[in-house]
């Protein structure tokens, strides 16, 4: 009986990591709004540099 005892002990363990574990997005829509406009400014900025240093390659390189 001592496997099956493990097997409940293990099961009331990950059941009680699953419940302490964050399962759905507990943003309101604002704050949701403006950390999706966030994360595009920061790729749009990466995007910018870049196209910067493609350009300054493709200047040195000519």
């Amino acid at each position: 009986m001592a496997r099956g005892n493990q097997r409940d002990k293990a099961r009331e363990k990950n059941l009680k990591e699953q419940a302490g574990k964050k399962n759905k997005n507990q943003q309101s829509g604002t704050e949701f709004q403006r950390t999706k406009e966030d994360q595009a400014a920061i790729m749009r900025a990466k995007q910018a540099a870049a196209e910067a240093k493609r350009a300054a390659e493709g200047a040195t390189k000519k």
